[in-house]
C-alpha cells in the first residue's frame, strides 16, 4: 500500500471521508483549522456536504439534525471550541445519535494558547455537559492512528448509537507523518431504523427527542443508557503495554505524552531500570483491564500529562491502592522531554 505525508488535521480529514462522513459541520479555531479546510475543498467534490456554521454550538446541533436523519456525520473544534458544544453532545447522547466528535486540544482555560496540551481529559472523560451521559474517547498517538481510529469511531458510533469523540492534540494535528489508508471491510452494525427518514413502510414516523418531562420515564431512560455504557466498558477497553514482560515499574501516558514517555522508557531501560509503558487508547472506557495485567508485579507507576494532573485519577482508580501512583506533569502548552521524564522515572524508583 503506497505511503502518503500527510499533516495530522489533514490525514483525518481524509480519513473521514473514506470512513463514510457525509456531512461536517464545524467553524475554524486553531490548531485544527487545517482539517475543516481540507474537508470544505474535498467533501463537494466527493457526494458530501461540508457547512462552516455561525458558531460552535450551531455546529454541534446541525450534527444533531444530520444525525438524526440517519448520516455519518462530524464535527471538529480545539478547546474552548468543544466548550461550547457541550450542551449539544448532551442531547446528542441523550437522543442516543451516533456521531464523530474531534477535538484537537490547545492550551487553556480560557482562551489560553495554541500550543498543544491535555488539559480537556475530565471534559472529555467525565461529560463537560449535564447529566448522567458518556461518551466514548479515544486517544491516538501518530498520525497513522489518528487515520486508524477515524474508522472505528464512526463504527462504535453506530454499533452503540453515541457519540465518540477523539482526543488529539495540537502536535498531532500539525506534525506531518507518512500514511496509509487501509481498505476495510465493511462492518456488520444495526440497521438505522430508528432514524427520521419518513415512515418508510411504518405505521408512524420515527420521533427523536431527549425530553422526558415524566421522571419515571426519564429514570427509565438514563437506566437505559447506563446499562449500555456498561457494556461499553465491559466490551471497549483500548490499550497498549510496551516493554511489560519484565517490568517493576510503569509509566502511564496517552496521545503525544505516550510516543515522549516510550523515549524516557528506553533511556531507563538502558540505565537499568526494568520499567515499561501503559498507553491508554480508550479514555473512555478507562482501560483497567491493563492494571490488572501487571499490578501483580508493578512496583509503582508514573503518570505523565500535559496537564496539572487529570488522568492521573484514572490510574489512581485503576490502581485501588495495591501500588504507589505518582505524577508529572507540563502544563500552558508546555512539552515534556523524554530527559525529564527520565530523571521522574529515577525519583519513582528511588521512592518506591
Amino acid at each position: 500500500m503506497e505511503k502518503v505525508l500527510m499533516k495530522g488535521n489533514e490525514a483525518l480529514a481524509e480519513a473521514a471521508i473514506r470512513a463514510g462522513c457525509k456531512c461536517f459541520f464545524g467553524y475554524p479555531i486553531t490548531p485544527q483549522s487545517e482539517l475543516p479546510a481540507y474537508l470544505a475543498r474535498e467533501m463537494p467534490k466527493r457526494g458530501g456536504v461540508f457547512l462552516q456554521a455561525e458558531s460552535e454550538v450551531a455546529a454541534i446541533n446541525m450534527v444533531y439534525g444530520a444525525a438524526g436523519a440517519g448520516v455519518r456525520v462530524m464535527t471538529s473544534s480545539s478547546s474552548p471550541g468543544i466548550s461550547l458544544k457541550q450542551e449539544g453532545i448532551s442531547y446528542l447522547c441523550g437522543a442516543e445519535l451516533p456521531c464523530v466528535i474531534v477535538n484537537i486540544m490547545r492550551g487553556g482555560p480560557g482562551l489560553g494558547d495554541i500550543q498543544p496540551a491535555q488539559s480537556d481529559y475530565f471534559q472529555a472523560t467525565r461529560g463537560g455537559g449535564h447529566g448522567d451521559y458518556r461518551t466514548i474517547v479515544l486517544a491516538p498517538s501518530s498520525v497513522q492512528e489518528l487515520v486508524d481510529l477515524v474508522y472505528d469511531a464512526f463504527d462504535l458510533a453506530d454499533m452503540y448509537r453515541n457519540p465518540v469523540l477523539i482526543l488529539g492534540d495540537g502536535i498531532l494535528g500539525q506534525m506531518m507523518e507518512p500514511v496509509v489508508f487501509k481498505e476495510r471491510p465493511a462492518r456488520q452494525l444495526p440497521p438505522k431504523d430508528w432514524a427520521t427518514t419518513g415512515k418508510m413502510g411504518r405505521q408512524k414516523t420515527n420521533v427523536i427527542n431527549s425530553l422526558y418531562l415524566d421522571p419515571v420515564k426519564l429514570e427509565e431512560h438514563n437506566l437505559k443508557l447506563f446499562k449500555k455504557y456498561q457494556e461499553i466498558e465491559a466490551k471497549e477497553q483500548r490499550y497498549e503495554i510496551l516493554n511489560g514482560d519484565d517490568a517493576e515499574y510503569f509509566v502511564v501516558a496517552y496521545g503525544i505524552c505516550a510516543r515522549i514517555a516510550h523515549a524516557a522508557v528506553e533511556m531507563a531501560r538502558e540505565d537499568g531500570i526494568k520499567v515499561g509503558l501503559i498507553r491508554p487508547i480508550t479514555l473512555w472506557p478507562y482501560p483497567k483491564k491493563a492494571f490488572e495485567e501487571v499490578l501483580p508485579k508493578a512496583k509503582a507507576f508514573l503518570t505523565v500529562e500535559l496537564s496539572l494532573g487529570q488522568m492521573v485519577e484514572d490510574v489512581k482508580l485503576s490502581v485501588e491502592g495495591r501500588a504507589p501512583v505518582y505524577f508529572y506533569g507540563r502544563t500552558g502548552g508546555m512539552v515534556p522531554t523524554a530527559e525529564e521524564i527520565f530523571e521522574e522515572i529515577k525519583k519513582m524508583r528511588g521512592l518506591s
